[in-house]
């Protein structure tokens, strides 16, 4: 660079004209001084300052990539999840529901056993209130017999005013609970 410099500096002196140098009052040995100092300059800044920048800003965009990786693995794991989540909720939707169906079915087979047993038990009782009224029914039978057989006794002693033995009123008794049960 320093030579197209002294050369343009050359050429447009033989023309007759001033050239840079002379206008401004340039100096070469300082130009090479200031671009020897610009180069240390340079050469202490790429190695302090520019390369520690680039390496950090590499290692950052290595970071902001990775980062980036793992969102989007993320985002896929979070949507399988998300499915599989979806997945289980309706398995226990669906299981749910077969337990509530289960258990209406036993209830409704409970219910229905506990009406059975309710009708037979029903049933039982009113077959044995039946039986007791019969057996209510016979026995005041009996008893009205016996007294409407006491009665005729009774009477029949009036009407005929005499004293019956022992002997005679069993054997009038007899005679009209034989005609009363016959009727």
């Amino acid at each position: 660079m320093l030579p197209l410099f002294i050369a343009v500096t050359e050429a447009a002196h033989a023309a007759g004209e001033p050239s840079i140098v002379e206008k401004f009052g340039i100096e070469p040995k300082y130009v090479v001084m200031q671009v020897i100092s610009f180069l240390i300059l340079f050469a202490v800044l790429y190695k302090f300052g520019i390369k520690p920048t680039v390496s950090t800003m590499e290692e950052r965009n290595r970071k902001i990539e990775s980062g980036l990786k793992n969102a989007e693995e993320t985002q896929i794991r979070l949507a399988a999840a998300a499915q599989e989540s979806a997945q289980i909720v309706k398995n226990a939707q669906l299981d749910a529901q077969k337990i509530v169906d289960e258990a209406r079915k036993v209830a409704k087979d409970f219910a229905d056993k506990q009406q059975a047993e309710a009708i037979a038990h029903a049933n039982d009782f009113i077959a044995k209130a039946k039986q007791s009224t019969e057996l209510e029914h016979r026995k005041m039978l009996d008893q009205a017999r016996a007294e409407i057989a006491r009665l005729v006794v009774a009477t029949t002693e009036r009407v005929l005013s005499k004293r019956l033995t022992d002997a005679d009123r069993a054997a009038y008794n007899e005679t009209a609970t034989k005609e009363l049960t016959s009727a």
